[in-house]
């Protein structure tokens, strides 16, 4: 493991840019961006305009590790090229910013009120492929809709399992177990949630340290026993389909959480602005974000 990424996850000020939109969430993503599905006719294409979108904002000069600790990577990107270096190499060599890798093969339909991860039957050379690559850890993500006891336990137990699995490849696994923010019963599953993730916690042996991706709480600094748990090196918060503006108003009022955001990060960028245009408006994007993620801004 690389120490010098291992202390700037653990101390570093700043937050982690989500660029990890797969396969099913990047026909929205490219939307968003102004591309309309008229402009690609294949898969190929799209994740290629993907591919392009990403590149321009990794190698925007307001990219830099001044406000970004780390960015997560889908696998595709991971194995493109950024300025003729693989993109992973491209974030620390010129960036010194912490490259992670989104790893799960998406969600299976929701069963006792929980999305749990397909299989992945590939994890292992997976992750072999990404300390290959240089990447430092890896991100999973898993969906509760409902305040199910049986359905949380079984969501948090597989988080665990394909951590525990991570870390013996030597890498740092972000446990993303997201609570959908339109939940009439939102409050009730962050409860149920709180107490299975701090078990989970308490089951990890001494040298294994995880991190935590989570929904920004009903309640502020709801997750302040999960940030100072001694396994943890880092919480990290998601937008889940927040404003920017909400988001980074929600996320300071909570002490020792930082953004990992991908909607929210890039909402105002489009295909078509200028490189000037394009570069302001993620210049202003970046310093919101960093500036809730240090708590700079007025609650």
């Amino acid at each position: 493991m690389n120490v010098e990424q291992y202390a700037r996850m653990k101390n570093g000020a700043g937050f982690i840019a989500a660029l990890d939109q797969s396969g099913g969430s990047t026909p929205k993503a490219l939307a968003l961006y102004g591309v309309d599905p008229s402009m690609y006719s294949t898969e190929e294409e799209m994740f290629a305009l993907m591919h392009e979108m990403r590149v321009r904002i990794i190698t925007s000069p307001v990219f830099t590790n001044d406000r970004i600790l780390a960015a997560i990577l889908f696998e595709m990107t991971m194995e493109r090229l950024v300025e003729g270096i693989p993109a992973a190499e491209y974030l620390w060599n010129r960036k010194k910013i912490v490259p992670f890798l989104k790893i799960d093969n998406g969600l299976l339909p929701i069963v006792n009120g929980v999305s749990l991860m397909k299989p992945i039957p590939e994890l292992a050379s997976r992750l072999d492929k990404a300390k290959k690559f240089g990447i430092f850890g890896t991100k999973e993500r898993s969906v509760i809709y409902e305040p199910n006891f049986q359905g949380i336990s079984s969501c948090i137990d597989q988080q665990f399992e394909v951590a525990d699995e991570v870390l013996d490849s030597d890498l740092i696994p972000i446990i993303e177990p997201e609570v959908d923010i339109k939940s009439n019963e939102k409050r009730y599953i962050e409860e149920i949630l709180k107490g299975a993730l701090m078990a989970g916690l308490d089951s990890l042996e001494s040298t294994q340290n995880v991190m935590l991706k989570l929904t920004l709480p009903d309640e502020d600094n709801f997750y302040s026993d999960v940030v100072h748990h001694p396994r943890v090196l880092r919480v990290v918060a998601l937008s889940g389909g927040y404003s920017q503006e909400h988001a980074d108003q929600n996320l300071a009022k909570n002490d020792g959480l930082i953004a990992s955001f991908s909607r929210a990060l890039t909402e105002n960028l489009k295909y078509k602005q200028t490189e000037q245009e394009f570069n302001s408006v993620l210049d202003q994007s970046i310093q919101n974000i960093f500036l809730a993620s240090t708590r700079k801004v007025m609650n």
